[in-house]
């Protein structure tokens, strides 16, 4: 008998929780640790923060739904992970033991190497529901008071998605409530250019992102690398595309959200041969750890490296499409290993986005994520915003009901007509 650890329950770590139910043996035994009670459907979070959504509409209780599928749950943080003893010590002080460990706990977010930057200083953030859901109580206020926004994602950022969505919406509300004339608003990114969203671009991503900010009259500044926050004030220098210094910029905001650079969870950073230096797990093609053999991770905590260097850094994004396909081969692969046979399953790690804006949005699919690819397919319209109010329906349903089937390639297959490549 086995006992399986899963580190996090995010969209990764609930899903592996799920599969890992049906491949394993029924003698084995599968935890889910989870610093906190509930699921979170982060792909809702910037409609939360413009108070679309509240808290209790995208999360779910985690423990009755773990205990209905046999799988057991602990809510507690990791403080250290001890990789050399199959051990996780806990915030609490107690520690758990494990055969195999599935690492997805998602990234630490690095408010802190900016000054001023974060929802404990001067600007809002829609990458935890908490914070989106405050974010979202905020904006009431600067609707009654409005002035300037800045949206973007700053050096070292690798989710470039919710920030266009987030400053489209933004936009689509403003509209809503006839005032966006009052609201100058201004994209900053770290972008080389307009759309190309840590992978290159996808298809015509620059042209059709570029079309939809000068249609909604929304400015932009690229090759960004902030210098500071101040109360209403944002400090950064843009860069030529050699990377050097050409100009510094400060532009004024009353409301401000910028998207973080990720880096690995303090429980595993320093770990030699866990990590890379921003504490990422390395992973091989089966997606398990080459130092420690019954480890795997999977999601936004695994260590991938640009295709392509940009003048200022960025990453590369994980998205629910390619998460999904690091699930299914790990949940395939690690019977194999306690079997004590070879994994022999790779992921796709092909890339599908829905950017919702409010009232239409744009979809971009990569196969495989980074380039050449095989399929790069971008399109825009109302059938966006619906399909992302689909997917939002369909997965919470998902996890509170335990289904275990992959959840991208029903959803794709039934709303866009095509389905992911097996892992």
């Amino acid at each position: 008998m086995a006992h399986v650890v899963v580190l996090g329950a995010g969209l990764g770590g609930t899903l592996q929780a799920y599969e890992l139910k049906e491949t394993l043996g029924p003698d084995d035994r599968i935890t889910v640790i989870s610093n906190k009670p509930y699921f979170q459907f982060t792909p809702s979070n910037p409609w939360a923060g413009v108070g679309w959504r509240s808290k209790d509409e995208i999360t779910v209780d985690l423990a009755p739904v773990m205990k209905r599928r046999g799988i057991g749950f602990v809510c507690d943080g990791a403080k250290r992970l001890y990789p050399a003893e199959n051990r996780i010590e806990l915030e609490s002080g107690e520690s758990v033991t494990y055969d195999y460990l599935v690492i997805a706990t998602g990234p630490d977010l690095a408010f802190d190497e900016i000054e001023g930057f974060g929802p404990k200083a001067y600007t809002h953030s829609v990458c935890h529901i908490e914070d989106a859901a405050a974010s979202g109580d905020k904006w009431e206020s600067f609707c009654a008071n409005p002035g300037p926004i800045v949206v973007g994602a700053v050096q070292g950022a690798s989710c470039f998605g919710p920030a266009y969505e987030y400053a489209l919406t933004i936009d689509t509300d403003l509209r809503k409530r006839r005032i966006r004339d009052k609201v100058p608003m201004t994209f900053v990114t770290s972008e080389p250019y307009i759309g190309h969203l840590g992978l290159g671009g996808v298809g015509d991503t620059k042209g059709m992102l570029e079309s939809l900010l000068r249609e909604r009259d929304i400015r932009w500044v690229t090759n960004a690398k902030v210098d500071r926050f101040e109360e209403n004030r944002v400090f950064f220098t843009e860069h030529d595309d050699d990377g050097k210094p050409k100009k510094t910029r400060e532009e004024p905001f009353k409301y401000a959200m910028m998207l973080p650079a990720f880096r690995g969870i303090p429980a595993v950073r320093g770990i030699e041969g866990l990590v890379n230096p921003r504490g990422f797990i390395l992973t091989d093609e089966y997606q398990r750890n080459p130092a420690y053999p019954n480890i795997f991770a999977i999601g936004v905590c695994i260590a991938i490296a640009p295709p392509v260097a940009t003048p200022v850094p960025t990453g590369v994004p994980k998205t629910g499409f390619m998460i999904e396909s690091m699930v299914t081969a790990t949940a395939h692969n690690l019977p194999r290993v306690i079997a004590g046979a070879a994994p022999i399953e790779q992921p796709t790690w092909n890339a599908l986005c829905l950017a919702d804006f409010g009232d239409r949005g744009a979809a971009f699919l990569a196969m495989p994520q980074n380039p050449p690819r095989n399929v790069a397919w971008t399109s825009k319209g109302r059938w966006v915003h619906w399909a992302k109010l689909a997917f939002e329906w369909y997965f919470m349903r998902k996890v509170r009901t335990g289904v275990s089937e992959p959840f991208y390639e029903k959803f794709i297959m039934k709303t866009l007509k095509i389905t992911k490549i097996k892992a």
